[in-house]
């Protein structure tokens, strides 16, 4: 018998589930007493790791003094605007604000509800082609759906949203091949900065800073879905910091709570919110949830923690550490090649990876299958210890030879 429960992205037939019942740090323990290391941060989010007793005090705080209550006019909270602030001032953005929301899919389709918006205030109603590139993940609600570059997950939802294009993953030439058969009609270009769950491709040299350029100089907006790449994991705050290149519009989630309590957002830039902010205009979108002040003290709690044990300055520590792992792998012929930046990386099999997974988990690690890579994603207080118990499993399981087969 199924569970009740409708699982994300898995078969509704499906009835085997590993049930997690605690966490602490990088560890999980299933119902069973079984131990797991969690190579993932769950799902490419939980920077401080699991159980941080700083995060949840002041959860519990803030529900005892002001559980919930929305931030639609006339009504704001103190955390709201600290976490808004804490966000902008992190960001490449200068004077940038933030609108936030509930998740990453929110995000994204906020962003590109914005972006259409900007364009219409300046007159250029025309402007509603949105540039995507394959292999790139924009969450899944309608919006994010059809700025999917992930081909299978815009399959069998019938018609999604139109005017939206699709680039191969690194052709800048195509990008402005399609800027100039399009002109006067591209609203945006959303992209990754580093794509994650299409199969963490770091960009190649030039192509950012070439997306900047034909953004400019076909007035069109760059959106940076910051929501893997944010808070940390490539090493800066954000990933346009780490490949030095200013969008106009950034999206995240994920780590701002290290996924303690759900929050998602869009910071605007500058220019941006001079059109959105000029007499007369009202922005109708929002959500019931934007704004909780539970979760917003979670994200507060949360990057001052991360600002307290200098997780982003640890990163290149990990980038080494695992970077020395994924080359010995490569080394020994048990993995072809290894992609990544910063603290996310693929190990590329060459194969079809989701039974390594499998056994990976029945060995005790977790790791998530993208194609024919295994995606390494860990909390960014894992221990050089943990490290090497990640690389020892994969050896013995990769080892094997049989998940081919």
């Amino acid at each position: 018998m199924p569970t009740k429960l409708l699982h994300s992205f898995t078969p509704p037939s499906a009835d085997d589930f590993i049930t997690i019942v605690r966490a602490e740090g990088c560890t999980l323990w299933d119902e069973q007493g079984k131990r797991y290391l969690d190579a993932m941060a769950s799902l490419w989010y939980c920077q401080v790791g699991h159980g941080r007793a700083e995060i949840i005090d002041a959860v519990a705080d803030q529900m005892r003094l002001l559980d919930a209550y929305q931030t639609f006019a006339p009504f704001t909270n103190q955390p709201a605007e600290e976490l808004a602030s804490m966000v902008a001032e992190r960001s490449p953005l200068a004077d940038s604000r933030v609108f936030f929301c509930g998740s990453g899919s929110e995000a994204v389709d906020s962003a590109l509800k914005i972006a259409r918006a900007v364009h219409r205030l300046r007159g250029e109603p025309d402007r509603q082609v949105i540039i995507r590139r394959t292999d790139g993940y924009h969450g899944t609600n309608f919006g994010g759906t059809s700025a999917q570059g992930i081909a299978g997950n815009r399959e069998g939802w019938g018609d999604l949203v139109p005017h939206f294009v699709e680039v191969p993953r690194d052709d800048i030439e195509a990008v402005s091949t399609t800027m100039a058969a399009n002109e006067g009609r591209v609203a945006a270009v959303i992209t990754e900065p580093m794509q994650g769950a299409g199969g963490v491709f770091p960009p190649q040299d030039g192509y950012l800073e070439g997306l900047r350029r034909l953004c400019d100089q076909h007035g069109a907006l760059l959106i940076m879905d910051e929501v893997i790449c944010g808070f940390g994991r490539t090493g800066q705050w954000f990933g346009a910091q780490h490949y030095g290149v200013t969008p106009d519009l950034m999206t995240f989630a994920k780590g701002v709570t290290s996924g303690y309590q759900p929050v998602g957002g869009v910071i605007c830039s500058r220019s941006v919110c001079d059109v959105l902010e000029q007499p007369g205009f009202l922005l109708r979108t929002g959500y019931t949830y934007a704004g909780h002040p539970t979760c917003m003290v979670a994200g507060v709690a949360n990057l001052a923690l991360m600002e307290k044990e200098q997780l982003v300055q640890r990163v290149p520590h990990l980038a080494k550490k695992l970077t020395e792992g994924l080359a010995a792998l490569q080394a020994d012929g048990l993995i072809q090649s290894y992609r990544g930046t910063g603290a996310v990386y693929a190990a590329e099999l060459g194969y079809d990876a989701a039974a390594a997974r499998m056994r990976l988990l029945e060995a005790g690690v977790v790791l998530r299958p993208v194609g024919t890579a295994l995606a390494i994603c860990p909390p960014l207080v894992i221990t050089d210890h943990e490290i090497g118990t990640l690389f020892d499993t994969m050896v013995e399981v990769l080892a094997r030879g049989d998940e081919q087969g």
